[in-house]
């Protein structure tokens, strides 16, 4: 079947425009819709109101000169060159001139005019003008592929990048509007970059039936998944649908889009990973997307899928170089809390020791007793601090691996009390207090310790003076709850918001030693387990820690009544 074209006769005899009719509907290769206008002012009225193909024009009008109206319709109407083949009864070479500098395409004489001359020359005006557009087409197509590869090259901002693509994209093809849909792990995703405001998020789409499976057929509600557009690198043409406003939903739903994906290169992996799509929409009439938008779209893509890449080798670089300057950090806080934390405990361990060896003949076993008390009590205060510095690092950096059991809370935490009761000596009174159901918990037991006795150690260490410190846990039916609450010396309030990162202890704490590591590895133990920790205190009143912990792990291990 034959294109139809459509031609305007812009010619003030009837009898010509007869011929030129019964001519053209004669050409076996080329089917026209054939329109009339006896004069300029009437020619004009039907370009403004039909796009014309080609448009034969008579020299001389009974209202203006063929050229004149020529120029008119130059500068009023045509947005991009449409052939215009001039017909005259003379054949006159300046007129021809005159005409061929303006812009028109061919120059007839009526005369010496034949079925087959004006057929050849309607047929080669609509083929010079589609090659003509198809090269303007061609070099905007490359132009924009330049300069976004350009652009890639010069910046690392993606955002901008998207942005401006879309833009050129939708100037380009005019429609209107062109997006970039960026697929999520676990949801469907979200446009990243749109020529226009976005309004909301794609989330189903009817699908034109193209013979997938044979089970979607158009007006079938499906979600967008990665798995719709990785089965094929053919471009689908889908009907978007947009939810959260009815109104766009209602407008937006059943016009005809332009989709090819993003696919970025999978780690030598011949199977690429599918990122996103880049999407055309079309919402203004019919649109009959052509060959040449698909190639230019996935080229598009290519660059784009480029720019991706680098701005997430971008990313995993400053992510790199992150975790080296927080390395750095700590290794300089390690550093100074060691050269500060062992000055202490080493002069006492020293002067214990060369007293205990210069003076053990002249003093008692329990002056000698008392020496050797505090260098063990200083060891262990040592070893402890190197033992905590290394959990931080592990918990921080390397993120030590959870591994949850079933524990009997009560008598996990029964022993941990009878121990620290041990400890604490005469001036602090520990009272543990059980509520609730403590069943049924699954949790990693080096993890849960290392949670009360930094809590439960600085309870006591932060009440010089003595006191109750208390240990509640409380049993619900999802969770166990458990809170310290000692009558210490408290925080000040300018602290609280800093005491869980490492390093980081409140500003009245005076001669009491501590690295300010205690919490920091409370907390990052307690999200470990899928929990929270918060703290509240006063000071001069002291201080309450409260730790509420899933029943059910993070990698959702049941709890054993629940298997």
């Amino acid at each position: 079947m034959l294109d139809i074209r459509t031609l305007l006769i812009i010619d003030d005899s009837a009898a010509d425009r007869k011929i030129y009719r019964r001519y053209l509907l004669k050409d076996p290769h080329q089917s026209y819709q054939i329109l009339e206008a006896d004069c300029a002012e009437e020619g004009l009225a039907l370009c403004q109101k039909v796009p014309c193909d080609v448009i034969l024009l008579d020299f001389c009008l009974p209202d203006m000169s063929g050229l004149e109206l020529f120029d008119q319709m130059q500068q009023e109407i045509f947005n991009t060159s449409v052939p215009v083949i001039m017909l005259t009864g003379r054949g006159d070479e300046e007129i021809a001139v005159q005409v061929m500098k303006r812009g028109a395409l061919d120059y007839l004489v009526k005369q010496h005019l034949t079925q087959d001359v004006l057929q050849l020359a309607v047929r080669n005006a609509i083929r010079q003008s589609s090659l003509q557009a198809q090269l303007i087409k061609t070099q905007e197509r490359q132009r924009l592929i330049a300069t976004t590869a350009l652009r890639i090259r010069q910046s690392l901002n993606l955002e901008q990048i998207l942005n401006t693509a879309v833009a050129e994209v939708q100037q380009l093809l005019k429609c209107d509007r062109v997006m970039v849909y960026q697929f999520a792990p676990n949801t469907d995703g979200k446009i990243v970059a749109s020529s226009v405001e976005p309004f909301c998020t794609v989330a189903v789409c009817d699908r034109i039936e193209a013979g997938d499976n044979g089970t979607k057929r158009q007006g079938d509600r499906v979600l967008i998944t990665r798995e719709d557009f990785s089965q094929s690198p053919i471009p689908y043409i889908y009907e978007l649908g947009l939810c959260n406003c009815v109104s766009l939903k209602e407008q937006f739903n059943t016009k005809a889009n332009l989709v090819v994906p993003i696919n970025l290169s999978n780690n030598g992996n011949p199977t690429p990973k599918l990122w996103g799509l880049l999407i055309a929409h079309h919402n203004s009439g019919e649109r009959q997307w052509q060959t040449d938008d698909v190639e230019m779209l996935n080229e598009v893509s290519v660059q784009l899928a480029i720019a991706i890449q680098q701005a997430e080798l971008l990313a995993q670089t400053q992510a790199a170089l992150a975790k080296e300057k927080q390395l750095n950090i700590f290794k300089s806080q390690i550093i100074a809390t060691v050269s500060h934390e062992y000055r202490t405990p080493l002069t006492s361990i020293l002067a214990a020791a060369s007293t205990l060896v210069k003076h053990s003949q002249q003093l008692d076993e329990s002056k000698q007793q008392r020496f050797l008390g505090i260098i063990e009590q200083k060891t262990r205060y040592m070893s402890k601090l190197v033992d905590n510095m290394l959990l931080v690092n592990q918990l921080e950096l390397e993120k030590p691996e959870f591994k949850p059991i079933a524990l009997d809370l009560l008598q996990f935490f029964s022993d941990l009390i009878e121990q620290e009761r041990e400890t604490a000596g005469d001036r602090h009174e520990l009272i543990f207090k059980i509520t609730g159901n403590n069943q049924d918990f699954w949790g990693d037991r080096g993890l849960l310790q290392q949670i009360f006795i930094n809590l439960m150690s600085n309870a006591i260490k932060y009440s010089p003076d003595g006191g109750t410190v208390e240990f509640h846990l409380v049993g619900k039916e999802s969770e166990v709850i458990f809170y310290i609450k000692d009558q210490g010396i408290g925080i000040p309030i300018a602290d609280q918001e800093n005491l869980f990162q490492s390093f980081s202890r409140g500003s009245n704490v005076d001669t009491i030693p501590g690295t300010g590591l205690g919490l920091a590895i409370a907390k990052a133990c307690v999200e470990l387990h899928g929990g929270n920790i918060s703290l509240s205190s006063e000071v001069g009143q002291g201080t309450k820690v409260t730790v509420s912990l899933p029943k059910i792990s993070p990698t959702g291990q049941l709890s054993p009544s629940s298997t």
